[in-house]
């Protein structure tokens, strides 16, 4: 997906139309982004074994294209790729042809092999 967690964005149509907030959360499956603070809804909670009833307020997901993220200028801009000559890909805002330098980098958990069950026939071998 073109826009990514920690992204500031301009919500385009809506209830919230108009807010700037910053991504909280991204779901690539559903074309779908979380918004801090934008598109809120309330929960009612029924009593339950002796508890009182309560309202919950949620932040709901809303679709990526409810969307725009904002360039350095402060303007609704669309994101485009660039292949350096390396093979990498970095993300660009396509007015101005400038790189999005995105603040924190999700961290990649590196998966290691699981561990190798020892049996008589590896004894063997080593």
């Amino acid at each position: 997906m073109k826009i990514q967690v920690n992204d500031i964005v301009k919500i385009l149509t809506g209830k919230d139309k108009g807010k700037q907030a910053k991504v909280m959360s991204v779901l690539p499956r559903r074309q779908m982004v979380v918004v801090e603070g934008i598109n809120l809804v309330t929960r009612h909670r029924k009593p339950q074994n002796g508890q009182s009833g309560e309202r919950i307020i949620l932040t709901k997901p809303m679709h990526v294209s409810k969307v725009g993220i904002l360039n350095a200028a402060g303007e609704v801009d669309r994101v485009g790729y660039k292949i350096l000559k390396d093979g990498s890909k970095i993300r660009i805002y396509k007015k101005s042809g400038e790189e999005i330098v995105s603040t924190v980098k999700p961290e990649v958990k590196k998966t290691s092999k699981p561990n190798e069950k020892v049996t008589k026939t590896n004894k063997a071998k080593k």
